[in-house]
């Protein structure tokens, strides 16, 4: 038998791949794309038909020679790089540089790396799909067409260094209306009235919900004192109970939006860190004797379809481990919305047999927390429900109607190995003590207090970069493979940063966005953005031209880009002047918007090149030397608070301190958010008193 040629992407997948195969094979790693479109021109030929000029990527010429000579040694060759439309074009580059003839069956196609799935795929080869293939260079060549076009016209009409996007303006756009929407939001005042009733083994609270049979919306003061007035000398009955039993599904297996989201709310990873990590984990991770395995199926997938072997696989290990009744009647089997791609599966575990304390001393820290989340998550998606008995009372007082509810866990199910995170989480029903007693209907109840609260409406919250991706997927704009680097890019050219983790525009990002919905309302539209991601599908099924897609996108964007060069005047951005003098050359310094937020420069560059951190006050003294303290950042952009006057102070803290001291033990005391709480905890461990941040 003659020698075959395996050519993956990664040195990682090679290593894991060669091991599941003969020594009749050769692996190979591609190292990624070899053939690209050029970086210092547009690269696509408008005038012939938008042929695009793909040239061999600098510096890769040895590599191509190394895998040109492997080939020539070869009987057969089979490209093996990722099963996406990126993959199969890096394939089709593969085969152009290497000579393969395309009619031949060269291309394998595998979702996880284990022994029967790598041996199955190079028994199963077959043509590049070339609709594949045009999908992801229309993809490349309308974003080179509005990047290569548009970018140039920001730098004349704004300033040099500015990129506009298909994909990128629409999420920037996204997070600038969020802002607007938050300046021009109005609070409306409304109040809320409980009534803290006593019952045999104690009490309970009941809200306000009804008056004489409709809805109640209490909005000042005014109407509540009446309220408050009607109920003086009223009589407070049970008029309903209502017991029922309610189950809880489990959450589909991860996507890679979905892995995102929860990644971030759990561990605090953003979109390009999980993503990383996921990487590692497809691609083979040292197992000791057992050497480089894949951990993970494929990371970049929009399908929650399941496997038949893995969901046998989960069965039984759910039926070993935790018993009957922790498995459904049937095996679970979710929809994908959308156009999914139905030939992936979702994001799981390769074998579910690898538990995540079985890799303890093989993963780092933070490879193992992901990948204990999405075992976790697989498993419990193949779970049966959990079970919750839930109480409903009724309250009668005159002509209004309280309710009080309650439940409590009946049985864990799914829960009992994971349960699902939310940006914004429905508030947990209390479980009330006497709710346990013998509560009756028509019972007369004794008031124990009225308790009135008023209220503001909030905004709407800024995004984070969990809820942007969760935007981004519903809106259809971009997909799973482009939500990570498109929310790093947007932060890279400065158009967003992050403050309290969360993403706000910067003027420059405002002003951007201003002039494309002005002159290019398309290129900023979610809608428009949408409508060319299902066109995009459309030419990898078979049913459109790529080239015809392009023409019907450039004819009008050109058009559009003549009247917008006319009209665009010249904008400048006046930059802040500081108080704040440069010590180098006299001149008082101005505010400059960087990747990591606002710092100071002087404005002589480039014959004065002197810059330094912008200083944020707190408005809280250093508990070490008195003096200011200041917001500091790291090389890398992580915030942290440290006194103004450093290095003659040295007092440092990752968490803001409180603006007052421990009222305990006179130590520093400091905040600590969650989405539920806000509160203020002592640094001094022998103390750890806390207490709630007021608003």
């Amino acid at each position: 038998m003659g020698k075959t040629l395996v050519i993956v992407e990664s040195p990682a997948k090679a290593k894991s791949i060669s091991k599941f195969l003969s020594k009749n094979f050769v692996v190979k790693a591609s190292m990624g794309h070899l053939r690209d479109l050029p970086k210092s021109q547009i690269g696509v030929d408008i005038e012939n038909d938008f042929e695009p000029k793909y040239i061999a990527i600098r510096g890769r010429g040895e590599l191509v020679k190394e895998l040109k000579n492997a080939a020539k040694t070869a009987d057969k060759i089979l490209l093996a790089s990722d099963p996406d439309r990126e993959g199969e074009a890096i394939a089709w580059h593969l085969a152009h540089l290497l000579g393969l003839n395309l009619d031949e069956n060269s291309r394998i196609e595998f979702h996880e790396i284990t022994k029967p799935t790598i041996q199955k795929a190079v028994k199963n080869p077959r043509k590049i799909d070339m609709d594949k293939v045009d999908a992801q260079q229309a993809r490349r060549v309308l974003d080179r067409l509005v990047g290569y076009k548009l970018s140039p016209l920001l730098w004349r009409k704004v300033k040099k260094g500015l990129s506009a996007g298909r994909v990128q303006s629409v999420a920037v756009r996204l997070i600038v209306d969020r802002e607007e929407e938050i300046r021009s939001f109005v609070p409306e005042e409304y109040w809320t009235l409980e009534a803290h009733l006593l019952c045999a083994e104690g009490s309970f609270i009941a809200k306000l919900i009804q008056k004489q049979g409709k809805k109640i919306n209490i909005a000042n003061k005014q109407q509540m004192d009446q309220v408050l007035k009607e109920l003086k000398a009223a009589e407070f009955k049970i008029v309903e109970i209502k017991h029922k039993e309610k189950k809880k599904q489990p959450a589909p297996p991860f996507t890679t939006s979905s892995l995102q989201q929860d990644a971030y709310r759990k561990l605090n990873f953003t979109p390009k860190k999980t993503m990383m990590l996921a990487q590692q984990l497809y691609e083979g991770i040292e197992l000791g004797k057992a050497g480089s395995v894949g951990l993970i199926t494929y990371m970049r997938t929009d399908s929650v379809r399941i496997s038949e072997t893995a969901q046998t696989e989960a069965k039984e290990y759910i039926l070993a481990n935790y018993g009957d009744p922790y498995y459904p009647e049937r095996p679970r089997k979710y929809s994908t919305k959308g156009r999914a791609q139905e030939a992936h599966e979702a994001i799981r575990p390769t074998s579910i047999l690898r538990t995540p304390d079985s890799l303890k001393g093989y993963l780092s820290r933070d490879q193992l927390r992901l990948y204990r989340l999405i075992w976790e998550r697989f498993v419990a998606s193949q779970m049966s429900a959990a079970v919750f008995d839930t109480i409903s009372v009724d309250v009668g007082a005159g002509d209004y109607l309280f309710r009080a509810n309650a439940s409590s866990l009946k049985f864990a199910g799914y829960l009992s190995v994971y349960e699902e995170s939310t940006d914004d989480p429905d508030k947990q029903e209390n479980e009330q003590a006497c709710f346990n007693s013998n509560l009756q209907q028509g019972q007369i109840l004794k008031l124990q207090k009225l308790k009135e609260k008023q209220h503001f409406t909030e905004p709407p919250p800024r995004y984070t970069e969990a809820s942007l991706v969760k935007k981004m997927e519903e809106a259809g704009i971009g997909r799973p493979s482009t939500y990570a680097p498109t929310i790093e890019t947007i932060q890279t050219r400065g158009y967003v940063v992050k403050e309290e983790k969360r993403l706000v525009p910067t003027e420059l990002g405002e002003i951007v966005i201003s002039l494309l919905k002005e002159h290019f309302p398309d290129i900023v539209d979610l809608e428009f953005t949408a409508n060319l991601e299902e066109k995009l599908d459309d030419i990898e099924e078979g049913n459109a031209s790529w080239k015809g897609i392009i023409r019907d996108f450039y004819g009008p964007f050109a058009k559009t880009l003549e009247i917008a060069e006319q009209k665009i005047g010249k904008v400048k951005i006046e930059d802040e002047v500081s108080d704040q003098i440069c010590e180098f050359c006299g001149r008082n310094m101005v505010i400059k918007m960087g990747r990591y937020g606002k710092f100071l420069a002087c404005p002589g560059f480039p014959e004065c090149k002197n810059a330094r951190p912008l200083l944020e006050e707190i408005g809280i003294d250093c508990p070490k030397c008195g003096e200011k303290l200041v917001v500091r950042r790291t090389k890398k952009g992580r915030k942290f608070y440290g006194c103004s006057k450093y290095p003659e102070c040295d007092f440092v803290s990752w968490e803001k301190p409180a603006p007052k001291p421990c009222p305990q033990c006179g130590e520093l005391m400091i905040e600590k958010n969650s989405r539920n709480s806000r509160k203020y905890i002592c640094t001094n461990k022998e103390c750890r008193y806390s207490e709630n941040k007021s608003k």
